[in-house]
């Protein structure tokens, strides 16, 4: 993508992908083509309002495991069973400096499923062990990195001391 604006790449790799999603094509093979363009902007739209708020909320962040990849949105979640690789609207999140916790290498199963969540709104529980407690995405990847999950865009690498 040398020398082409990131917007026009990210709207080429949008309108790709809902271009070959399974229903847009069956909808062009029974000749209802101007729906299947409608139904493509709307995805489009919806997936460049997905990475405004990947770009803007503080405790957003994309994670990766055996189960599948999740763009975690406050309290949007967008996923899919498939790794980052094969889900090009997390891809371009991460691209584009949305934080990215592969979980992959964690070989501690049990250890990660008693972490606390993310806090969705920013609140933060004082107490933060037990079911349904949340903590702050800096602290989650402190705890999440000392089990052995790699952190792309790191948002501590930003705090001051």
């Amino acid at each position: 993508m040398k020398g082409i604006p990131m917007q026009t790449g990210v709207l080429r790799v949008l309108r790709a992908t809902a271009a070959s999603w399974w229903r847009h094509k069956e909808l062009r093979r029974s000749g209802q083509s101007l729906l299947a363009q409608r139904l493509e902007r709307e995805a489009v739209l919806r997936d460049l309002g997905y990475l405004k708020q990947a770009a803007l909320l503080p405790n957003a962040h994309v994670i990766c495991g055996e189960g599948g990849t999740f763009l975690h949105l406050g309290w949007t979640t967008v996923s899919t069973f498939a790794p980052i690789e094969r889900f090009p609207l997390a891809a371009l999140a991460v691209a584009r400096g949305t934080p990215f916790i592969d979980i992959r290498p964690v070989t501690d199963v049990t250890a990660f499923a008693n972490l606390p969540r993310v806090a969705q709104d920013g609140s933060v529980d004082p107490e933060p062990w037990g079911p349904g407690k949340s903590v702050s995405l800096t602290t989650y990847i402190d705890m999440v990195e000392g089990l052995g999950a790699r952190i792309l865009n790191d948002p501590r690498s930003h705090q001051s001391a």
